[in-house]
């Protein structure tokens, strides 16, 4: 059958579904693998007898993906997972462009495309170059990293498990498990596992206890709120046990970043949250934070984040002094005494 003419169907990780041609494009692993496996376990508890071939794209010959894909003696249905099609060979592009003109009946075919140029063109036939291919649905896995898109992507865990949780509760989680998602949407299971479905700040900050990313918070929640002498304290102690300042740094630079975004504007939380690209608690949070500074001084504030982070990265013999330096700038609202 001919390649139809209509785009193809966008779907989101965890909407994952067994189609004739399932692309997963995107770098973000953990989201790939979930909807992999997404589609594993619904063609399995359709077909117990479901045969699974799997595929490496790069070290592919020629004529493989036909010889799995042709029909068994009994005609079981078939998942076949190609890996590393950002890598393919030459052999493999080819093979796979004269398969979506014809897809094997009762099977899956599972592309998954990391990102890059290689295999564009296949890419381009799968999504609708002039026509998506029959039955093809992509699940596009983009990199979670920046600030909100992790916040979301915490909120939507805690909506996929039926709890709930409080804002702060959410954004001390993000802090203090700043490393790759799959690590934050364990911690998230496993607080609701232990806790239930309706999470506060207090209960994450139990179980978060002693992690370097959640004590960097709790450093430049005290610097933005005012209290100097707390922020000093609680910056020393955690120097002292050996910590890296470069996670408080980047926690109180992220607080920094977020004042300097709202200072003076104008319009509603949610409104402004959309063009920020923020939460519209952070949006009333950082309006907070911003009142006693002027916008001189915060401006010096940011220019003093990067200055601060050369020091810490070798610009200085004295990176302590020159991180507290700074915190005590925050905390005074710009004053530097």
């Amino acid at each position: 059958m001919a390649a139809g003419k209509t785009k193809i169907t966008g779907l989101g990780a965890d909407e994952a579904r067994p189609a004739p041609v399932v692309l997963i494009s995107g770098p973000e692993q953990f989201l790939a693998d979930r909807a992999a496996r997404a589609v594993r376990e619904m063609l399995r508890g359709a077909h117990p007898d479901l045969e699974i071939h799997d595929i490496d794209a790069a070290g592919y010959g020629a004529g493989e993906l036909f010889t799995v894909a042709s029909p068994s003696l009994f005609a079981e249905p078939r998942l076949i997972r190609v890996e590393g099609v950002e890598k393919a060979s030459d052999a493999f592009i080819d093979d796979a462009k004269n398969y979506l003109s014809q897809p094997a009946d009762d099977t899956t075919l599972v592309l998954r495309h990391g990102g890059g140029q290689r295999g564009k063109a296949l890419l381009d036939a799968v999504r609708g170059e002039p026509g998506a291919a029959v039955g093809a649905v992509e699940i596009a896995c983009a990199e979670v990293k920046r600030d909100q898109d992790r916040l979301a992507f915490a909120q939507a865990e805690f909506r996929r498990l039926r709890a709930e949780a409080t804002p702060g509760a959410v954004r001390a989680l993000v802090a203090a498990y700043g490393g790759g998602i799959g690590e934050l949407a364990g911690a998230i299971e496993q607080l609701v596992g232990d806790v239930g479905n309706r999470i506060t700040e207090e209960e994450v900050d139990r179980a978060t206890e002693g992690r370097v990313e959640a004590g960097a918070f709790k450093v430049a929640d005290a610097a933005t709120a005012g209290r100097a002498a707390d922020a000093l304290v609680l910056l020393r102690q955690a120097l002292s046990t050996g910590t890296d300042p470069i996670p408080m740094l980047a926690a109180l630079n992220m607080k920094v970043r977020a004042m300097a975004r709202v200072f003076g504007a104008r319009g509603s939380s949610g409104e402004l949250a959309k063009a920020f690209g923020m939460a519209p608690w952070q949006v009333e949070r950082a309006q907070r934070e911003t009142r006693g500074w002027n916008e001189a001084d915060l401006a010096r504030a940011v220019d003093l984040a990067a200055e601060t982070e050369w020091r810490l990265k070798g610009g200085s013999r004295d990176p302590a002094y020159a991180l507290e330096r700074y915190l005590l700038f925050v905390a005074r609202r710009g004053r530097e005494r």
